[in-house]
């Protein structure tokens, strides 16, 4: 989870000009601003090796990749936030007198560390679902090899399934991209 600065309602207006000033990243929910917390080695290997994998599989097709700094609008629940992995779809929609902020992604991908787990799969994922375009979340763990793959079926329907096997070729549907487990944890430290 993200930890709240000054005990205060902020503005979006307000939000957003501390943000494009700060050397760090904050969410904002409901007018808090909360700090968002640094990532373990292990935590940027398995993004980087996400981002890599998926721009070489998504190369030349209509899509753009995102890595934690884009900052991504959620009106219907009045969320700023950065997800670690964002795919969009072109064209790119960008919020409403911004050139900063994205609104429409089809793909987001979270790396789960100790302190987000609970918010990536709770609160975080139930405001992704807002999302119109929004169609395949990845929640993957950094600690073992685990993957949970939600799946939009239809309207208000998720499928979840779940991999732990490092062979395991996970098969993505938006975009029909495929990914070996094992290449997502390459240089990963997996304990047990």
């Amino acid at each position: 989870m993200t930890q709240a600065l000054e005990q205060r309602t902020y503005t979006h207006e307000e939000y957003l000009e501390f943000e494009i000033n700060s050397e760090d990243r904050h969410e904002y929910l409901n007018g808090e601003i909360r700090l968002m917390p640094g990532g373990t080695p292990d935590h940027n290997d398995i993004t980087s090796n996400l981002l890599v994998i998926l721009k070489l599989l998504l190369k030349s097709k209509p899509y753009r990749i995102f890595i934690t700094d884009q900052r991504l609008w959620i009106p219907e629940r009045n969320l700023y936030t950065y997800p670690d992995i964002m795919v969009i779809e072109k064209p790119l929609q960008l919020q409403t007198g911004r050139i900063d902020t994205v609104l429409n992604p089809c793909f987001i991908a979270e790396v789960l560390s100790k302190s987000t787990q609970d918010y990536d799969h709770g609160e975080k994922f139930s405001a992704y679902r807002t999302i119109d375009s929004f169609h395949e979340y990845l929640l993957i763990d950094q600690y073992r090899i685990h993957i949970e793959h939600y799946v939009k079926t239809a309207a208000n329907q998720w499928l979840l399934s779940e991999y732990d096997d490092p062979n395991f070729v996970l098969s993505l549907s938006t975009f029909e991209a495929q990914i070996k487990l094992l290449d997502l944890y390459e240089d990963v430290e997996i304990n047990g």
